[in-house]
């Protein structure tokens, strides 16, 4: 299976306050780390929602600002069109990840019970993924997957999530 990889980075950061993508970890963005985090469990990486030096930029679909699910949409579209059979989607302060992820969420669809944006899903949801977006409104990700018969894994893995400068000085405590 030819897996595309992608970041998403295109939300406001409203709880966090600035930009979480460019916040520094160890002297590194979030963004960095989650690339590099993502890289090993995939065939080719993408960012969603932002421009990003020396790496692909995939726009959020329809539009920008509806979550989770506007980037997997986008992402979605851009692994059919590049002729990926799947999408595995982190957000971009998934600085870690197992080393297993792949084979915790095989087959797709499936996605962290604990952690629902940390996801894997065949190409050929997209149409799915865009009529949940058009015609429903609903943009949750756990609910979406259930109701497509997503697998919900549970894993002993906690992934990180940053949601404040807080959450970011208790990791970089870690």
């Amino acid at each position: 299976m030819k897996t595309l990889g992608a970041i998403l980075a295109g939300g406001r950061s409203s709880r966090f306050g600035s930009d979480k993508a460019v916040a520094l970890l160890a002297g590194r963005r979030l963004l960095d780390h989650a690339i590099a985090a993502l890289r090993p469990h995939v065939d080719a990486v993408v960012v969603v929602g932002r421009a990003t030096e020396g790496q692909p930029m995939i726009a959020d679909w329809p539009a920008p600002d509806l979550g989770p699910m506007g980037g997997i949409a986008g992402a979605l579209r851009h692994a059919e069109a590049e002729g990926f059979d799947q999408l595995l989607a982190i957000s971009v302060d998934c600085v870690h990840l197992p080393a297993d992820l792949r084979a915790l969420l095989e087959p797709a669809p499936a996605y962290l019970a604990s952690q629902p944006v940390i996801s894997l899903w065949p190409v050929s949801a997209r149409g799915a993924f865009e009529a949940q977006l058009t015609e429903s409104g609903d943009r949750s990700v756990r609910r979406f997957g259930n109701g497509i018969g997503a697998r919900a894994v549970a894993s002993d893995f906690v992934p990180p999530n940053i949601n404040s400068i807080a959450d970011l000085d208790r990791l970089a405590g870690l």
